[in-house]
């Protein structure tokens, strides 16, 4: 079980975003071995998910509002360190995206652009498929959409 923590830019310490930005290399760029520009300019206006293990930050995503970054909500830079992905942290940290999109940004549509090897696990917490693939930092990857329906809205009898 971890701590999840839901923190706007300005909200995160200094040491807490120097972890991040730390996690974040560790995986994106040495351990997939992808030279690219992960601090980008958006941090800012992210909604930042840390989960806190032993007062450790092993699982990370960061959240957007409709129109921020896609036409939609999104959420980007899934992470997990590698030692603690057997505990399936990353569904733990994914539930509390979703439930912080629709609590903060009272938004339940859901776009993501997933690397294409993970397309299970993004299926799994619900989201579907709805582009071929393509390359992104020359990574394979799909864009995914969550769609909540209301069906009260939708039903008539």
């Amino acid at each position: 079980m971890i701590e999840i923590q839901i923190k706007t830019f300005s909200e995160l310490t200094t040491e807490e975003l120097y972890r991040i930005l730390q996690l974040r290399s560790e995986v994106f760029v040495v351990e997939q071995d992808c030279i690219y520009q992960d601090i980008d300019g958006k941090d800012d206006k992210a909604l930042h998910v840390l989960g806190i293990k032993n007062q450790q930050i092993i699982a990370y995503a960061r959240l957007f509002k409709s129109g921020d970054y896609f036409e939609y909500a999104s959420i980007g830079r899934v992470v997990v360190t590698k030692n603690q992905r057997r505990f399936n942290y990353g569904y733990e940290i994914m539930k509390a995206s979703i439930e912080a999109i629709e609590t903060y940004f009272n938004e339940t549509t859901i776009l993501i652009s997933a690397q294409a090897y993970l397309k299970a696990f993004y299926k799994n917490c619900g989201f579907v498929e709805f582009s071929g693939i393509y390359l992104e930092d020359n990574i394979p990857h799909i864009m995914m959409i969550k769609e909540q329906v209301q069906l009260s809205d939708e039903l008539s009898f």
